[in-house]
């Protein structure tokens, strides 16, 4: 009973305390759970609809940074498995797709331990985009720098607003995109990717087009209609045939042109033994749609 009487009167104490405290007090415990309360806040907003992902990145205050938790939650999202899930979206709040990595992050008070960390974990969700069995679409209205183009080139399928901008501009701070330099350096021609990195300037999404940076460029008001119309129209095959097919291009992309063909053949081999290939085959001959299996 003592015990009792201790607890409710140490419970007592403390709420006389909270609610007679200065009222300066009382904005500062304000201001402080605010603060906590957008620090648990997602930095992205993932949705799925008749086999298409949506996953949003939801931190335009800043500029949609790849900071570590960004990138933590981004592969997440990413990784989320679904047997329905044909086709992943990446797209963006506010005028900005993402300015790429947090500077924050990336001074000399956090380390070279968390620096690793920043880099390894960016890596892993550039290799999972190209791992994952469907295809990743990025859906850009405005800028994408540094580590937010090398997302962009990361992705299978991008589509971009006419005033859309890219740019690796590390060099202006001081530190060289070459990370970012892994993916534009391998969807563009390399006199383009290096003058971008060189300079730090931006391409117009014009520019992006004719080097292949980019797959479409439409006006703003059409990107997500363009975008859904593409992920959709994908949605009509065969995931299982899209997953062997995927994994192939990439695989093939990095061999020499003969072992390339060599791959290839025994690829097209193995796509021959799905099911879904053999209906398709036959459907095509019996002149009626075909019923996928996946």
């Amino acid at each position: 009973m003592a015990s009792l009487s201790r607890r409710l009167l140490t419970l007592r104490d403390l709420g006389s305390a909270v609610l007679f405290q200065p009222t300066r007090c009382i904005s500062t415990s304000r201001q402080a759970w605010s603060q906590a309360k957008a620090a648990l806040k997602p930095l992205l907003a993932t949705s799925q609809d008749n086999g298409v992902r949506i996953i949003c990145l939801s931190n335009p205050k800043q500029r949609n940074a790849l900071s570590l938790r960004m990138l933590t939650e981004l592969h997440a999202a990413l990784s989320d498995e679904d047997k329905d899930l044909r086709v992943i979206i990446i797209t963006h709040k506010g005028p900005v797709f993402s300015a790429g990595h947090d500077l924050k992050e990336l001074t000399q008070e956090t380390g070279k331990e968390y620096h690793e960390k920043v880099f390894s974990t960016c890596t892993s969700v550039m290799n999972l985009i190209q791992d994952l069995p469907v295809p990743v679409i990025a859906q850009v209205k405005g800028l994408a720098t540094a580590a937010g183009c090398q997302l962009v080139a990361t992705c299978d399928i991008a589509v971009a607003s006419e005033e859309s901008r890219f740019a690796t501009p590390g060099i202006h701070v001081g530190v060289f995109c070459t990370t970012p330099g892994v993916a534009v350096g391998r969807v563009l021609p390399r006199k383009v990717a290096l003058e971008m990195m060189f300079t730090g300037q931006p391409i117009s999404a014009k520019d992006a087009l004719l080097h292949g940076l980019i797959s479409k460029v439409v006006a703003e008001e059409k990107v997500e209609e363009e975008t859904l119309k593409i992920a959709n129209h994908i949605c009509q095959f065969s995931k299982e045939v899209i997953t062997h097919g995927k994994a192939a291009f990439y695989a093939q992309m990095s061999l020499e042109k003969r072992a390339a063909y060599r791959f290839a053949e025994r690829a097209m081999v193995d796509n021959l033994q799905l099911p879904d290939a053999q209906e398709g085959i036959r459907a095509f001959i019996e002149k009626r749609p075909p019923q996928w299996k996946y």
